[in-house]
């Protein structure tokens, strides 16, 4: 690809998800433990739901013809839940519990509370009309129809909704397998004495959460030794094992560094400049049959180029069916933004304040690429145009962070 000078963030993200090759290969798996999973086939039920008319709460059966005020009926059976009722003799009730069958004659469930027992008969304070707090057969799910679709990744309450017809395996599409690495002499593990020149490797945590947050099957190779040798080894082996394979920094245009080298060497590679702040630096390629991304090495950047492009570009990989446009809500900006870019989308540090029942967003105050405090703070990005400017009160563009990783 010959990208322009400066690629626009949606362009960039449109090209990912053009190249997006969804996994094919399947695997059953019992409903707990498939949550997050990603379902290969669409699920028709073999039942209805519920199978038969029931009642929507405890009270009595009766025919509605029969209800008249103050006229005392006999009790003529009592049916629980899970119970097989018989049918409503002429003439009386039946004392029935929330779930229950209707038996047969009963058009109509009067609640408990307006009814009056005493000893084997009962007295209605209401009128009953047909139908009434019956739930009938099929009313939540009716027999072969599509109850889960293919590309649907499964929440749990998906997973109840499986359950409730029946299905206690469902063929899945298998994890998608990322592996992760990172580069550079001046790292260092937590739990480590941090010596001079040094930094502690925060882009290793994060990353792995949001991949395994996302379903991912997560290989984690640690830090390589910083020689283009060990990094080529590394690059091979994480692409033999893996659909992907991602790393943080080292890959700018004009940055000498042994993993743009290395990727060029096992590979292909496209380096990019992505008109987004924080970020720019973006690389995209294939090794062997991996695709090969290279996030920015700042925390932030790193942390809003993965959230706003590869985790849409996973989404698409995974097979799932719902890789949507960023979800973005219009929410009153509480803060100010004087400064504009000409060039660059900008993505505020932002969470959502609510005073006296108004809803507002405030900023983080520091929104440098490095400050890692800002993606903690906050609860989502504010979208900043190129030459847009912000005034307390203005509507912004509002991407929530749980949407972007849902």
């Amino acid at each position: 690809m010959t990208a322009p000078a400066m690629l626009a963030v949606e362009a960039a993200l449109e090209f990912l998800l053009d190249r997006a090759r969804p996994i094919t290969d399947t695997q059953n798996q019992h409903l707990l433990h498939a949550r997050r999973c990603v379902l290969a086939q669409d699920i028709r039920a073999s039942v209805d739901v519920p199978p038969c008319d029931n009642s929507a709460m405890d009270g009595y059966a009766v025919r509605s013809s029969d209800i008249q005020p103050e006229r005392m009926l006999p009790i003529s059976q009592r049916i629980p839940a899970g119970a097989v009722p018989g049918p409503l003799a002429e003439g009386s009730v039946a004392r029935i519990f929330t779930g229950a069958p209707i038996p047969a004659g009963a058009d109509a469930v009067i609640m408990q509370e307006q009814a009056h027992p005493d000893g084997d008969k009962v007295r209605f304070s209401a009128a009953a009309k047909p139908g009434q707090n019956i739930r009938r057969s099929g009313e939540d799910i009716s027999k072969d129809s599509v109850v889960l679709s293919a590309g649907t990744r499964l929440s749990p309450a998906e997973l109840g909704l499986a359950a409730s017809i029946g299905c206690a395996y469902l063929d899945v599409l298998r994890p998608l397998k990322v592996a992760v690495f990172f580069t550079g002499d001046e790292l260092a593990e937590p739990g480590e004495t941090l010596s001079a020149g040094k930094i502690y490797n925060s882009n290793r945590y994060w990353l792995r959460g949001l991949l395994e947050t996302l379903g991912c099957q997560v290989r984690d190779l640690g830090i390589v030794p910083d020689s283009l040798a060990a990094t080529r080894l590394a690059l091979a082996d994480a692409a033999a094992t893996s659909d992907l394979v991602l790393t943080c920094g080292g890959v700018s245009v004009g940055e000498e560094d042994h993993v743009k080298h290395a990727v060029e060497r096992e590979g292909q590679l496209d380096l990019w400049k992505i008109a987004i702040k924080p970020g720019k630096p973006l690389a995209f390629g294939r090794i062997g049959e991996a695709d090969f991304v290279g996030l920015p090495g700042n925390p932030v950047s790193g942390y809003v180029t993965f959230l706003l492009l590869i985790a849409p570009f996973i989404k698409a990989r995974q097979g799932r069916r719902d890789v949507q446009p960023w979800p973005v809500t219009r929410l009153p900006a509480g803060f100010e933004w004087p400064r504009k870019d000409p060039l660059r989308t900008e993505f505020l540090r932002v969470r959502q304040v609510v005073s006296e029942g108004r809803v507002t967003l405030e900023a983080f105050p520091k929104q440098g690429a490095g400050v890692l405090t800002s993606v903690a703070w906050a609860d989502g990005l504010v979208r900043v145009a190129p030459n847009q400017t912000i005034k307390p009160g203005d509507l912004v563009d509002y991407l929530p962070l749980s949407a972007l990783l849902a």
